[in-house]
């Protein structure tokens, strides 16, 4: 079958409305589709196509990058996004794991593509030169809907990061459940300050946006009072947790005047989403309080796209919650036997036509990731009696076994957030032989507020919110939480610093 995503880029092909729009030039579909074929054409240097071959690209954020990426996809190849801000020894790791026979840079990070040592190596803005210098070319049109576009390697938050495989149906299946979803419009403007080298910033955001036909004004980077004076000229912003807690602390340290004008940009937002990890209820309903309704929450991993979704409708959406299935998205909750859940709560496993194929090189990993079809997200849920779903935490960090009890380490950070001293914290289990895991709060302060999270302070003030077996056993002050690039703490490296007593001692 063909591949529906290079027919949906065809059709876009003969639009001249603005598809993308960086800080130094704008694109017209038209334009943007046609450098994206001719680029393909430069790629495949006399080759039919790239035959599955991995691009890595390794680029600042722009519409060259765009150009890159596509022409990678629309010739055949699998597209690896990397990230600039990865240090060279892990970048020279992803390239060494994925096997990339190319590197695509653009023309700012030429050094350190040199310095990697890896594939031969490509300049995007020159490659996007020589292409626009060539005639036409053949459009290739005649990818398979099963093949390979994308290899995006998990957080790692759990362990070494795997290249999942997405496939243009994958990428195809996605954008269409969301724009129908969140009510994408050709005239919607999406305000885009994500990273580009995972599923929430390229497939969630960046690739619905362009295949709605609408508009993406690119950031170079997230910069939180920029954001706030650009949202005037969008209708829909996308952001992870860590995002709205940083806009947050800009809008806090403004002038009277700028949270006036601030207020008034996010008022004027069609649809705010939140994803990658839980939003906190404190910031959703500080949120509201602004915009008038709190961010869409949606459910969604790199293997599988997005699963659940809250409703368009603010009236009803849940804080804390993460919506009801997508269309043709099915969903179970399990036991540790595998076996369907009874009761409200259980692993929750994936299964329709977003979920990917397999990780790349990690047979083994593929196959312990299904059982009949089904994706095992490792992700601990509780389902209301009207069908939404709530997440629990990842069954490998975020539920603790402690003292008999099986315990929630997003709960007890929700609470704990309330207390006003509490900027943010990650509650984490450490192995123990008297409680199994024991229970610990990892606290960043407000400014002057250390000395009221003493340890024996906040374990007085949980008490009246919390049951006694939630209460964390230590507490433990830091300056910040160590996080990946998209906002998720890194509990296994606190595990480990806490374990080794090289923090909280």
């Amino acid at each position: 079958m063909t591949s529906p995503l290079s027919l949906r880029l065809l059709e876009l092909s003969a639009s001249s409305g603005q598809a993308l729009r960086d800080d130094h030039r704008a694109v017209s579909f038209s334009e943007l589709i046609d450098t994206a074929f001719r680029s393909g054409a430069a790629l495949r240097a006399g080759k039919p196509s790239l035959e599955g071959r991995r691009v890595a690209i390794l680029a600042s954020p722009s519409v060259a990058w765009v150009e890159g990426f596509l022409g990678v996809i629309l010739a055949g190849g699998v597209a690896l996004p990397l990230s600039p801000l990865y240090p060279d020894k892990e970048l020279a790791w992803f390239l060494e794991d994925a096997e990339a026979d190319i590197l695509l840079v653009s023309r700012d990070l030429i050094d350190r593509a040199a310095a990697l040592g890896g594939p031969p190596v490509l300049v995007i803005e020159e490659l996007s030169r020589d292409c626009r210098e060539q005639g036409d070319e053949q459009r290739a049109l005649d990818l398979s809907s099963d093949a390979a576009a994308l290899v995006l390697y998990t957080s790692g938050t759990t362990g070494k990061p795997k290249g999942a495989l997405i496939s243009h149906a994958n990428i195809a299946t996605q954008a269409s459940l969301l724009r129908e979803a969140w009510g994408y419009r050709e005239d919607d403007v999406l305000l885009h300050a994500l990273p580009l080298h995972h599923l929430h910033g390229l497939g969630i955001a960046l690739l619905t946006s362009l295949l709605a036909g609408a508009t993406t004004r690119m950031l170079s980077r997230f910069d939180p009072r920029r954001v706030w004076d650009e949202l005037d000229r969008a209708s829909i912003w996308m952001a992870v947790p860590t995002m709205y807690q940083r806009l947050f602390e800009a809008f806090d340290r403004g002038s009277d005047e700028d949270c006036a004008r601030w207020a008034n940009h996010a008022r004027g937002l069609r649809l705010a989403t939140s994803g990658s990890a839980a939003l906190p209820v404190t910031l959703a309903e500080r949120w509201r309080a602004l915009m008038g309704a709190i961010p869409l929450e949606r459910f969604g991993m790199t293997e599988i796209g997005v699963g659940l979704s809250n409703s368009l409708d603010p009236e009803a959406r849940k804080p804390g919650w993460v919506g009801r299935p997508l269309p043709t998205v099915e969903i179970r909750l399990v036991d540790d036997a595998g076996d369907d859940v009874e009761g409200s709560t259980g692993e929750l496993w994936v299964r329709g036509p977003s979920v990917f194929g397999g990780y790349l090189r990690r047979e083994t990993a593929s196959r312990a990731a299904f059982v009949d079809g089904w994706f095992k997200t490792g992700d601990l849920a509780e389902r209301s009696p009207d069908g939404a779903f709530r997440l629990l935490g990842r069954t490998s960090v975020d539920i603790l076994k402690s003292g008999g009890y099986k315990l929630s380490a997003l709960e007890i950070e929700e609470v704990l957030r309330e207390h006003d001293g509490v900027r943010e914290v990650a509650v984490v289990g450490v192995p123990d032989a008297t409680w199994g895991d024991r229970v610990v709060a990892v606290v960043v302060p407000h400014e002057g507020r250390a000395a009221s999270l003493e340890t024996e302070i906040l374990r007085a003030w949980a008490r009246e919110r919390l049951a006694p077996y939630k209460i964390p056993r230590q507490v433990i002050v830091v300056d910040a939480l160590a996080k990946n690039p998209i906002g998720k703490v890194l509990k296994p490296d606190l595990i480990r610093a806490i374990a080794e007593g090289r923090l909280g001692r």
